[in-house]
């Protein structure tokens, strides 16, 4: 498995999220499949910001506790689906999500937080003792 990490030096209230925004419409353009893990407090600020984040951006995606969005391309949750093997896996919650196992890929999207970088220091270690091919991509304010 392949592991991204994407780590900018923003602590601003937000800037995490944009980021996260940027690459999953990255991936999205690219034609890949992606879900977002991030915690309950965030999914509705995602579901949001993805609208919202760029001028001419258009990201479909939906909820992952609505059955109707399972062939979303991009689904937000607290929990995959179960089953199928997950394309993308972009991480925003604190510790490794449960489905990482079915991932392809997972992406990491760490920012100048404190407690945040030291978490993510935390499942770096843990991704490489299970033998993932990491990448580490530091990213400045004007990224």
């Amino acid at each position: 498995m392949r592991v991204d990490f994407y780590i900018t030096d923003e602590a601003v209230p937000g800037a995490r999220l944009r980021l996260a925004c940027r690459l999953t419409e990255k991936a999205y353009v690219a034609g890949h499949r992606v879900f977002v893990s991030a915690d309950e407090a965030e999914l509705a600020q995602l579901d949001e910001l993805l609208w919202t984040f760029a001028d001419g951006s258009f990201v479909p995606h939906g909820i992952a506790r609505d059955a109707s969005v399972a062939e979303e391309p991009v689904l937000l949750g607290c929990r995959a689906p179960e089953g199928d093997p997950l394309e993308i896996l972009l991480n925003l919650t604190s510790t490794i999500p449960d489905c990482a196992s079915r991932a392809q890929r997972v992406i990491e999207v760490i920012d100048g937080d404190a407690a945040r970088r030291a978490a993510g220091r935390v499942r770096f270690k843990a991704y490489r003792d299970m033998g993932c091919e990491l990448s580490t991509h530091e990213l400045h304010k004007s990224a």
